[in-house]
């Protein structure tokens, strides 16, 4: 049986991350009720990855998915997950999101 595209895409995005050197610390943790995808650390660099994926133009840019309330939920689970990891502490946090389209996948750093 094969994962399901948003599965599949995650798992493209942990490879991503992981050839240029990042440590995964975690993926598909739910804190506060809501789901962080990735969450990796390189040197004292640490980011919350958000995953999006569209399989075709009609529903729309996966970028537009990560829309201020989404933002705000990520936020929030963000805070809990750094609240449960006190060595992560004086860590530098930023928030990527990878748009899978058409089969290619397209990072955005520090996206918001």
């Amino acid at each position: 049986m094969s994962a399901r595209p948003g599965k599949r895409a995650e798992q493209r995005a942990v490879w991503w991350y992981r050839l240029r050197g990042y440590r995964i610390l975690a993926t598909n943790t739910w804190v506060a009720g809501y789901e962080l995808d990735i969450i990796v650390r390189r040197g004292r660099r640490l980011i919350f990855c958000e995953v999006k994926e569209k399989l075709g133009e009609r529903f729309g840019d996966p970028l537009e998915m990560v829309d201020d309330e989404k933002q705000r939920r990520l936020r929030l689970a963000t805070d809990g997950w750094l609240a449960r990891h006190p060595e992560t502490s004086g860590l530098k946090v930023s928030f990527d999101v990878i748009a899978v389209r058409s089969g290619q996948l397209e990072r955005v750093g520090e996206a918001f």
